[in-house]
């Protein structure tokens, strides 16, 4: 781990990030000392940051400290913290804040490999997502509702149950995406994806979807989507940094088998990161 370009895994506890999960991340794949797409997660988190108004470190200055990282572990999972910084007690950021940077790299996980070749079993999670424009799209480090509905997954009552996703909706009952993904679907000749403005978090991978579909001229909606045209789709997928891209092959008792525009975008995707 590296701690404000230094190796170490301590920060103060008056960091505001952990006070009050006051910053931003990202998260994606390195192999053989290449970082994928950084340049796209990169401007994600200046997105980010700014629309928290947190300072955002000097773009120079974290691909400096993520090249010594890979220099060190040339392959993982690599996660990017920025917080606030630390700060009198109080909710107030204080007017000069100095932002905490810290970098993590974990194994690749070992998923099986007919996920990615026949898809997945999902489930739809129970909890529901509360709407706030402000921090809607946002990877802030605010996940408490993802944990509560990734603890749906892993109770006692899931034992080998194979689903590898839950899917969330939010409060209007609007289906918004996977616990750790963005979700995809196929209806009638068309790629839609929800429309993230009240919530959920716009990744790197769904944007990198749309470019493809922009690129092949297939048609791209970015709106509502309830439930019952999620399981009535053609194809259903979720796509983020680490996984790449799973179709889903199962949710609640529907099932779906083909998967040909999800190989199309997998195979485009898997090219871009080689």
């Amino acid at each position: 781990m590296l701690v404000n370009g230094k190796p170490g895994n301590l920060i103060s506890i008056r960091d505001r990030g952990l006070l009050y999960g006051d910053g931003v991340f990202r998260t994606f794949g390195a192999s053989h000392g290449k970082a994928q797409q950084w340049p796209l997660h990169f401007r994600k988190l200046q997105h980010d940051c700014a629309a928290l108004g947190i300072a955002c470190p000097d773009e120079a200055l974290l691909s400096a400290e993520l090249n010594n990282l890979l220099a060190q572990h040339p392959d993982g999972v690599v996660k990017l913290i920025v917080t606030r910084g630390e700060g009198a007690r109080g909710y107030a950021p204080p007017v000069a804040a100095e932002a905490t940077r810290l970098w993590d790299i974990s194994p690749v996980p070992e998923y099986p490999a007919d996920w990615t070749t026949y898809g997945i079993k999902a489930r739809l999670c129970q909890l529901r997502l509360g709407h706030q424009r402000h921090l809607a799209g946002i990877k802030h480090l605010n996940r408490l509702e993802n944990v509560l509905a990734a603890a749906e997954l892993s109770d006692a009552q899931l034992p080998d149950s194979g689903i590898a996703e839950g899917l969330l909706m939010d409060t209007a009952g609007n289906v918004i995406g996977g616990i750790r993904s963005n979700l995809f679907i196929v209806s009638k000749g068309k790629l839609v994806t929800p429309d993230l403005s009240r919530c959920g978090v716009k990744g790197v991978q769904r944007d990198r979807v749309m470019a493809w579909a922009t690129q092949h001229k297939m048609s791209l909606q970015v709106r509502n989507i309830g439930l019952d045209e999620v399981l009535h789709a053609d194809e259903l997928f979720v796509v983020n940094s680490v996984i790449g891209l799973w179709s889903i092959n199962e949710l609640e008792h529907c099932r779906l088998n083909g998967f040909p525009i999800a190989r199309q975008i997998r195979k485009k995707l898997y090219e871009e990161d080689a």
